[in-house]
């Protein structure tokens, strides 16, 4: 392959991220606009997610010309339509995956706050940039989230899922992916919860090396940092306890590079240019435990030295540089990462023989592809804030210019 750099190689791979969600899509029957969870295994798996940075891609492909805006809108609306008429939810909110055989929602699989909150937060995007009945429809589904119904009276955490003969399980307690989920419930036209509910998780805080006063989630992945930052524009901002998100995001960052510069005796896949840790495929199994410091993790187990290439991508509004040349690292010295989606989601070399995923996922490629257009243009970031529901939560919990 032809070496690429700077911003041709960001070009080649947002657009090969937009294309894992026009191919991965399930345009056919009641199941349309349905995204798969993975590009190679489990093909009759689809992803909520997915389906969330599906929307996201419609974006993404009309500013940049890989679709035209009537296709795309069309697309949205018809995605908007199996959301709104075929899909099993609970309350609102619905379940983590979904069988394409049926696209229907087997109750063996959860009811996901997170993911619902990321399915919404791509239907808001796209209702922002189409306008119309596009945003008709996706302010519909947003109003139908019962975030009371997740909410604990007691603790007053969110929940993380809810199974059908099982109930509620586990909770929000500290810092993670979920800022959206305080904002969105907030705004909540229907189901509006308190503004006190962002203060009842933890927001533990340690230093890394002479990186200083990072808010850390449990397991110090970088998935934890990224996910909400796409769509919110945290820039320049505080909360009411002082507390940047950004600027936080982006020291997690530096110090997750950090420690894989730290560690590169001990894990010869880690590097400069080879750094990233967050959830990823392993050589043997899907890992979403695996972090850098700090973190409340013990990452001796957790690790295995293995590297994802969403770490610096989905990093690349927060650490440029590092992010870019770490993406020239990978795409000009192992063609064996790339693919027709660009980069396959993660590397080690630890065994005897170097390990390359042949595999893509839904949200790894969302994160990238929303990330990799905030830095070229801002787009993502531009279109969902104008949202009067995003405005008024950001409004409530954060002071700065929204």
């Amino acid at each position: 392959m032809k070496k690429l750099y700077g911003k041709e190689l960001l070009e080649k791979e947002l657009k090969g991220s937009y294309l894992f969600f026009i191919k991965e899509n399930d345009f056919d029957g009641k199941g349309y606009g349905l995204i798969h969870d993975e590009s190679v295994h489990n093909q009759n798996v689809v992803s909520i997610a997915s389906v969330g940075y599906g929307f996201c891609a419609l974006v993404v492909g009309v500013i940049h010309g890989y679709l035209k805006f009537d296709e795309a809108k069309r697309i949205a609306n018809k995605t908007l339509d199996t959301i709104l008429n075929e899909l099993n939810q609970v309350n609102g909110f619905y379940y983590h995956f979904m069988k394409t055989s049926s696209q229907k929602s087997y109750e063996d699989y959860e009811i996901s706050i997170i993911d619902t909150a990321l399915l919404l937060c791509g239907a808001i995007l796209a209702g922002e940039f189409f306008k119309g009945e596009i945003k008709e429809k996706a302010t519909i589904i947003y109003e139908k989230a019962n975030w009371r119904w997740f909410l604990d009276d007691k603790s007053k955490q969110f929940y993380i899922s809810y199974l059908k003969n099982e109930g509620f399980s586990g909770r929000w307690s500290a810092y993670a992916e979920q800022l959206m989920i305080y904002i969105l419930a907030i705004a909540s036209p229907t189901f509006n919860v308190d503004i006190d509910v962002y203060d009842y998780f933890d927001k533990p805080k340690a230093d890394y090396g002479n990186i200083k006063n990072i808010v850390y989630s449990h397991c110090g992945s970088l998935f934890t940092y990224q996910y909400s930052h796409a769509f919110f524009d945290f820039r320049n901002k505080k909360d009411k306890n002082g507390i940047n998100w950004f600027e936080n995001s982006v020291k997690a960052t530096l110090a997750n590079r950090q420690y894989c510069i730290n560690n590169m005796n001990k894990y010869k896949t880690f590097g400069e240019n080879a750094w990233g840790l967050t959830a990823r495929l392993t050589p043997t199994e899907y890992n979403s435990s695996i972090g850098a410091e700090p973190c409340n993790a013990n990452l001796d187990v957790e690790n295995d030295g293995t590297v994802a290439t969403s770490g610096a991508i989905g990093s690349i509004v927060f650490t440029p540089e590092y992010s870019i040349k770490a993406m020239e690292n990978y795409y000009n010295n192992f063609p064996e990462l790339w693919s027709d989606y660009g980069f396959n989601n993660s590397f080690n070399f630890e065994g005897e023989k170097t390990w390359f995923a042949n595999e893509n996922l839904g949200i790894d490629k969302g994160i990238g592809l929303c990330m990799i257009e905030n830095y070229l243009n801002g787009s993502i970031w531009k279109y969902f804030m104008k949202n009067e529901f995003v405005q008024k939560g950001m409004g409530e919990i954060f002071v700065g210019e929204i």
